[in-house]
């Protein structure tokens, strides 16, 4: 079972330890890769490295994880540009954190042969 939305909203942290999850009414069958979106969206790259080191995650899963999360972000940043400044602002970091992975450069967008298009394109 997947949460599917792993975003910081749902999450309760205690110092440095996870301390609870909410949300919990979208538990499926699904993508495991969903639940790995958690670490583009809350984790620098110091904490991500470490994250997919402890759950195992392979380069498959891990890249259809950052593809999921780039897709929640875009979603996010022009849902809530106007309603919901912080959810917008997570759509804004996001995609930053994918490119600083992608090309070494936050500031830059990854480029079209980059694994995350190719994993988006259907």
């Amino acid at each position: 079972m997947c949460h599917t939305d792993l975003i910081p909203v749902n999450v309760v942290t205690g110092g440095d330890s996870l301390t609870g999850v909410l949300d919990a009414g979208g538990f499926a069958a699904a993508d495991p890769a969903l639940d790995l979106v958690c670490g583009w969206h809350m984790l620098d790259e110091g904490p991500r490295s470490r994250l997919r080191e402890v759950v195992g995650s392979g380069s498959v899963e891990w890249d259809r994880g950052k593809a999921w999360a780039f897709q929640q972000a875009l979603g996010a940043l022009w849902y809530y540009i106007d309603s919901n400044p912080a959810m917008a602002q997570l759509g804004a970091w996001t995609p930053s954190r994918i490119t600083a992975d992608e090309t070494g450069d936050p500031s830059r967008l990854a480029p079209p042969t980059s694994r995350v298009w190719t994993i988006l394109r259907p």
